[in-house]
């Protein structure tokens, strides 16, 4: 997953890497007369002797170049501008004016530095199975999004996710206005042995919700999850439809559904829904097919919510809580 991206990072490390080791040896003092008997230090040892036995100190200047470079990977990766200067400003942070004593190669201080700054435009992460425990039930989770990205299918893979971890579930199939969504979900549903409740197309939406959730007080559900009509922002009658699911259904969690392909699309549109509507979660389709993994970079930083979970293929299991730590470990290279 996100491997055009990772390879971008894992490169551009080994440019911090030398940048940092050539700067360390221009101020390494003057190495000691040589010894009779006993090999001359190398380059290697001399750097080695800086970072370990002395301090680590490093300029802008030092890091110029790499931080161009690994500008130009982020924005090429489909990571957002104001994204792309936030990792910036935490490496340079980081790094820049370092005077404490390193008892680490310089490798790992540049991925520590690099691990440190997406971690914090990633932010905490959310835990969709601790969120439940924690509530009052039923736990009432609306979805949204736009059409074609995935959403329903996404919405039939939390059910599946949080049913093998032992919370019951019903969905509330309040995508009236397009034609077969109704006997989509209830087609998944099915398969999947998950109650849905229903009415026929064209129905009002809201009544449909309003009915799932007392559905669920009724029957001791713990989870609810509603379905609504995909819509753009500029669609103004399905926002005010959304409006009123909202008041009636008040959902403890809004997600919105997007793909990870569609890159700074989908950060835009992330960006409109949360200005619109509000949206406490996202969850991005088709992330196995992304090697660029910009979306899943910027989303979280850009509208200050987390990104709850990845879709990685058409499988009724393909769902993946979004860890920020598991991601970035594996995106800078560092062994869980």
């Amino acid at each position: 997953m996100f491997e055009g991206l990772k390879s971008k990072l894992q490169n551009i490390q080994k440019t911090f890497g030398r940048s940092i080791e050539a700067a360390a040896v221009v101020e390494a003092p003057a190495a000691p007369a040589p010894i009779p008997g006993k090999k001359p230090d190398t380059f290697v040892s001399r750097v080695k002797n800086l970072v370990i036995e002395r301090e680590l100190i490093v300029s802008e200047k030092d890091i110029n170049e790499p931080l161009a470079e690994l500008e130009m990977a982020l924005l090429e990766n489909d990571v957002a501008l104001d994204v792309s200067d936030a990792i910036i400003g935490y490496m340079k942070e980081n790094l820049v004016g370092s005077h404490r004593k390193i008892g680490t190669s310089v490798d790992t201080v540049v991925a520590g530095a690099l691990r440190g700054a997406l971690l914090q435009v990633l932010g905490e992460g959310f835990d969709p199975l601790a969120y439940v425990r924690a509530h009052e039930r039923p736990v009432k989770i609306l979805i949204t999004g736009v059409n074609g990205t995935g959403k329903t299918t996404s919405i039939v893979k939390m059910a599946h996710y949080f049913k093998i971890n032992g919370f019951s579930v019903v969905l509330g199939a309040g995508d009236t206005f397009r034609a077969g969504a109704i006997e989509q979900i209830a087609e998944h549903a099915r398969r999947l042995g998950i109650k849905v409740i229903q009415h026929q197309e064209g129905s009002d939406p809201a009544a449909v919700i309003y009915d799932t959730v007392e559905y669920a007080k009724a029957h001791n559900i713990d989870v609810v999850l509603a379905d609504t009509a995909g819509r753009f922002h500029n669609r103004k009658n399905l926002m005010s439809q959304l409006d009123k699911i909202r008041r009636v259904m008040k959902p403890d969690l809004v997600v919105y559904v997007d793909e990870a392909v569609a890159g700074n699309d989908a950060v835009v549109r992330a960006k409109d829904f949360n200005d619109l509507v509000g949206t406490d979660a996202v969850m991005l389709t088709k992330a196995d097919m992304d090697p660029r993994g910009g979306a899943a970079i910027s989303i979280a930083h850009t509208i200050g919510k987390p990104i709850l979970f990845l879709g990685t293929g058409q499988g009724y299991d393909d769902i993946v809580p979004f860890r920020p730590e598991t991601i970035v470990d594996e995106l800078v290279g560092v062994e869980g």
